[in-house]
């Protein structure tokens, strides 16, 4: 995604997504969600990121994660930015 290749990316995080839901690494999960919700607001795609943040943040609550709370302000910013736009 670094590079420029966003949608090479997504499908990678897509895969990612895939394998870890099969293996049951639910940490490996919220950070592939959160990933794919970066890449969403990213492009201004807040809603879209919100469908992929909001069930990361659940995970890593769920697990408490130190995580939990950087992503939670992550949460925050987007909501914002949907009330603002």
């Amino acid at each position: 995604a670094n590079s420029g290749e966003i949608e090479e990316a997504i499908a990678l995080y897509q895969q990612s997504l895939a394998i870890t839901e099969q293996i049951g690494d639910v940490q490996g999960k919220a950070m592939t969600l959160w990933w794919l919700g970066h890449i969403a607001e990213q492009q201004g795609n807040y809603n879209q990121a919100l469908d992929y943040l909001q069930p990361a943040l659940e995970i890593l609550q769920r697990i408490q994660s130190p995580d939990a709370e950087r992503l939670g302000q992550v949460v925050a910013r987007v909501q914002d930015l949907i009330r603002n736009s």
